[in-house]
């Protein structure tokens, strides 16, 4: 099945389809992981957005349930350079051409991802639409540059939960979570930790957040830009000083707007599971994962009640966030991992301690 990739700027690869057959458009960006596209495939923070995997052979060990980051897949597209028609792995369920196909999602294949990443990385992320019809080049050109872009459109609210629900009854802490687009394993990595976690819609008020008697609220990650799902940022607002809270990722980059910071938009992205942070408190350097394409403007935090905590090795770009009042800190990273290494995980300790210190 003959498949074309079309970017804004008119640049066309050919390749190979897999998964579903179709069109899908959307911002092309790329991950530089090793291994788990089973979490890349299924993490909301995807919504929007066609992944290209820089590592070359994707699908190796297949498809199972239990490494999905949430109910179904949120990307809008699938990059690689080659697919793996047989797994071969004791824990895979199908394979992943079979996978992308029941979840009706374009995939291309026998594609240069290294020129297009470096495309990317030199141009920026564009818009493109993934293709299996045949249709002129100046036509599917057309549509990818009239493709939606990720700013002026309200992903969160495709993304989030519909009713609230709860994970790790009977534990010692309660905690609230606010479903920006979470992962699954933001939910594990509490409940292992003696939280019972409520998770709740994104558009939940603070007053009814307040209505649980919450120990400590966390803002997931989610996809998009900020700015658009700013009745979170509101949220938080009159949040702020009345219970803990912790924001990973989207959530940390809504703790900055809460604030009174800025935002904008990378040149490209963070999206991997190789990013190097430094703690400025210890000096510490951690290997993170990442899946995120706007952050908050360094100096528009100056005069702010929050200080920068976290800065990015590779770009000096804000990775954390405390406020120097309340009980209120953020990362920009994935502490979680899922994939990813599994550096940042003391975070959430930190975070119960937080709650405990808050309760005493």
């Amino acid at each position: 099945m003959k498949a074309k990739l079309v970017l804004e700027d008119g640049t066309i690869f050919t390749g190979t389809g897999f998964g579903a057959e179709g069109k899908t458009s959307g911002e092309i960006v790329f991950n530089t992981g090793m291994t788990g596209y089973q979490e890349i495939l299924t993490d909301p923070s995807y919504k929007g957005e066609i992944v290209t995997m820089t590592y070359p052979l994707i699908g190796n060990y297949g498809i199972n349930e239990d490494d999905f980051e949430s109910y179904t897949s949120h990307v809008e597209g699938f990059v690689v350079k080659e697919f793996c028609p047989e797994p071969s792995n004791y824990r895979a369920e199908e394979k992943i051409d079979e996978y992308l196909k029941r979840e009706g999602i374009v995939g291309i294949a026998g594609i240069d991802t290294r020129a297009l990443t470096k495309r990317l990385r030199t141009e920026g992320a564009m818009k493109g639409i993934i293709t299996t019809f045949e249709e002129s080049d100046e036509k599917l050109i057309t549509e990818a540059k009239e493709a939606p872009g990720l700013s002026g459109r309200d992903l969160v609210s495709e993304v989030t939960t519909d009713e609230k629900y709860k994970k790790g009854a009977g534990n010692k802490y309660e905690v609230v979570l606010v479903d920006c687009g979470a992962k699954r394993n933001i939910t594990d990595s509490l409940t292992k930790r003696d939280c019972a976690v409520t998770v709740v819609p994104a558009t939940t008020s603070a007053e009814e957040i307040l209505e649980h008697n919450p120990d400590g609220v966390m803002f997931s990650n989610g996809p998009g830009d900020p700015q658009d799902a700013y009745y979170v940022v509101e949220t938080m607002q009159e949040l702020l000083g009345e219970v803990p809270i912790f924001g990973i990722c989207l959530g940390h980059q809504m703790l900055g707007l809460a604030c009174g910071a800025e935002t904008y938009k990378l040149k490209f992205g963070h999206r991997g599971g190789n990013h190097p942070v430094k703690d400025l408190a210890t000096e510490r350097v951690y290997i993170t994962t990442q899946n995120h394409g706007f952050c908050i403007k360094e100096e528009s935090v100056e005069d702010l009640d929050v200080e920068i905590t976290h800065m990015n090795i590779n770009d000096d770009t804000v990775e954390g966030l405390k406020h120097k009042e309340y009980p209120a800190f953020s990362v920009q990273y994935h502490p979680e991992a899922a994939p990813g290494p599994e550096d940042s995980k003391y975070l959430f300790n930190q975070f119960v301690e937080l709650i405990r210190k808050e309760m005493n």
